[in-house]
C-alpha cells in the first residue's frame, strides 16, 4: 500500500522555499511586462495641460505603434523633419528628448491652422479641440511658415501639445513632422496622482 504524504508535515522551510519561488516568478512576469508591453513615463513641462500635468505618471502601452488622431504618444525627438521648398522631406537636429504629444494629424492627411482665428483643420474639417488650454493656436513655431495647408508625409505624424502657447512640437522647426517609427508608444492610463487615476484622452 502506498502512503500518501501528509501536507501538514511539511517543513517551514519548504513553505519559505514556495513563497520565494513565487515572489521570483512574479517579478520576472512583471518585469517582462514592463519592458516589452507596457512603460511607466512621468511628464515634465507644462505643453499637455490640463490634460497632463507636471510629474503625472502614466503608464505607455508600447504596442500601439500606429496611433489614430486624437491619440496621445510618447516620442523620441531625436531629429526633426520639415519640408524643402520642392515639398522633399528634410532630417535636421531635433530636440535629442523624450516628448509627449497629441497627434492632429497622420500620413496622407492635410492639416490647415489660421494661425489669426486659432483654428485648426485636418482634411478640410475643424477640429472641435475641447483638450487645448485656453482653446485656440496662434503660436507658429517656424516649420512650415508660408507652406500651410500642407499634406503630412506618409510615415510621418504632425503632433502638438494641448498647452499650445509654451509646447514645442510639429510647428517648431526643431520638431517639424514625427516618423511613425519614433513612436514608443501611446499614453493609455494615469496613475500617479492618485486622485486623478484613469485613462487619457
Amino acid at each position: 500500500m502506498t502512503e500518501v504524504p501528509d501536507s501538514s508535515k511539511r517543513s517551514p522551510r519548504s513553505g519559505l522555499a514556495d513563497l520565494a519561488e513565487t515572489i521570483v516568478i512574479t517579478l520576472f512576469i512583471v518585469t517582462l511586462i514592463f519592458t516589452y508591453l507596457f512603460r511607466i513615463a512621468t511628464i515634465n513641462g507644462g505643453s499637455m495641460e490640463n490634460t497632463l500635468m507636471p510629474n503625472d505618471k502614466v503608464i505607455v502601452n508600447l504596442i500601439n505603434k500606429k496611433p489614430d488622431n486624437g491619440d496621445i504618444v510618447l516620442i523620441d525627438a531625436g531629429a526633426s523633419y520639415t519640408l524643402s521648398e520642392d515639398g522633399t522631406v528634410v532630417k535636421g537636429d531635433g530636440v535629442d528628448d523624450i516628448i509627449v504629444k497629441r497627434v492632429i494629424a497622420r500620413g496622407g492627411q492635410t492639416i490647415d491652422i489660421d494661425f489669426v482665428s486659432g483654428k485648426v483643420y485636418v482634411d478640410g474639417e475643424m477640429l472641435r479641440e475641447n483638450y487645448v488650454r485656453l482653446g485656440l493656436t496662434h503660436t507658429d513655431e517656424g516649420a512650415f511658415t508660408g507652406q500651410y495647408p500642407l499634406t503630412v508625409p506618409d510615415g510621418y505624424l504632425f503632433v502638438m501639445g494641448d498647452h499650445r502657447s509654451v509646447s514645442k512640437d510639429s510647428r517648431s522647426d526643431e520638431i517639424g513632422f514625427i516618423p511613425e517609427k519614433c513612436v514608443i508608444g501611446k499614453v493609455v492610463l494615469r496613475f500617479y496622482p492618485f486622485s486623478s487615476l484613469g485613462t487619457v484622452s
